[in-house]
């Protein structure tokens, strides 16, 4: 038996008023989506428990059958284990996006204007972030690179209940907005703030920077701190779930929650989590993995970046491409050689009219090559009228796992 998981992060929405009311996954061309759920269970399940900000680590992790109420202890640490890091007991890891801010003299004056620096390359950020560690790394702050945007600060030996105290806005929640009421608060806000200010002069004039501004791009001037958190405590999936798992995806909180639950995470060439991810080869991966594995969870982003920058036409072609060139070309690759199961769903809904991550439930379908349901084509609306819910992703996955 074969289990894939394949998920859109952010894909479910609100109605959208250029859509005539209807959602991106109401509106796009996504035949095998709909094939499937019209022979699966369609449903909605809640990723986001109460009192959870909603997350992708969160709603990740709940999707993968692990429940956060017992096991989470941030974003950061899980990133940290996918690029190698290591935290110690009273080490603090903190999500550190690249971003462009606006131009006004005033430090406190400048507007969030890109939470990614225009989706900046790995490469480009690798060189960003070594002059950054450059100039501030010492006993207590080392900063590490990651993946285009996405890089990590931690702070060493500073106490567990130091993350506790940290107040951050996410730079994606603030996109448009001034920065002053969304600095660090809480214990040591003061060193804190004092490195975003000076990042902006360490940066601002880089020659990678010049370079991107020359050329049209948003400058990647300014660092911005978020999702703090300590060492991670995942249980082994196979030992969870009776099966060997892998994860395919480009960004490294999820390759940071495989190597937490002891699964592999291979790296696939030119993906970047957004639109121009190398579609074929995360399929062709997973395929691969399924030779050996008897469960791979295929995560791909650009419908959360879409989201996040309030592309509709983007979000719908994120949908057909996952459609398209994801879930088909596994489905062939299972379809009539032995028995297996496929879910498809969201992390949590990212809306185009907010630019923003919502916890409210999401749409699900799991298809079983061994028996075929009475379902329906697959939206927030067919979902919603199934009558299925369920209240936490960890009950729908020890279902979906149920042989």
């Amino acid at each position: 038996m074969k289990y894939v998981i394949i998920l859109g992060d952010g894909m479910a929405d609100y109605p959208v008023q250029s859509l005539h009311g209807k959602t991106p996954l109401s509106v796009a061309k996504k035949p095998m989506m709909d094939a499937l759920a019209k022979k699966g269970e369609l449903g909605l399940v809640t990723t986001v428990p109460a009192g959870f900000t909603p997350c992708s680590d969160v709603a990740n992790l709940g999707v993968l059958g692990y429940d956060v109420r017992e096991c989470y202890t941030g974003r950061s640490p899980l990133e940290a284990l996918s690029i190698g890091v290591h935290l110690g007991e009273d080490d603090v890891a903190i999500r550190t996006n690249l971003v462009t801010l606006s131009n006004e003299e005033d430090f406190f004056d400048k507007t969030m204007v890109d939470y990614s620096a225009g989706e900046i390359t790995a490469e480009e950020s690798e060189v960003l972030m070594k002059a950054v560690a450059d100039e501030f790394d010492n006993d207590l702050i080392n900063f590490y690179s990651g993946t285009s945007y996405r890089n990590l600060l931690v702070l060493r030996g500073v106490g567990k209940e130091k993350a506790k105290d940290f107040v951050f806005t996410p730079p994606h929640d603030i996109t448009g907005q001034p920065i002053k009421n969304h600095l660090p608060k809480g214990e040591m806000s003061e060193v804190l703030l004092d490195v975003l200010v000076r990042s902006h002069q360490a940066l601002k004039n880089h020659p990678i920077n010049q370079k991107r501004v020359l050329s049209g791009q948003n400058s990647a001037n300014n660092l911005w701190f978020w999702g703090q958190g300590t060492a991670p405590r995942l249980d082994d999936f196979k030992s969870k779930y009776g099966v060997k798992g892998s994860v395919v995806s480009a960004v490294d909180l999820l390759k940071g929650i495989a190597v937490g639950a002891g699964m592999t995470a291979p790296e696939v060439a030119h993906a970047t989590g957004n639109l121009t991810t190398n579609f074929e080869g995360k399929a062709d991966t997973a395929i691969s993995l399924l030779d050996t594995h008897d469960f791979v969870f295929v995560h791909l982003e650009c419908t959360d970046e879409c989201g996040h920058q309030k592309d509709v036409e983007g979000k719908i072609k994120g949908i057909e491409l996952i459609d398209e060139k994801i879930l088909t070309p596994i489905f062939n690759a299972l379809d009539g050689k032995e028995d297996f199961k496929i879910m498809v769903l969201p992390d949590h809904p990212t809306p185009v009219s907010i630019g923003s991550h919502t916890a409210d439930p999401v749409p699900y379908f799991i298809y079983d090559s061994r028996v075929e349901k009475e379902g329906d084509v697959y939206n927030e609306d067919t979902a919603k009228a199934s009558g299925n819910h369920h209240l936490h992703p960890w009950d729908l996955t020890k279902k979906f796992f149920e042989v």
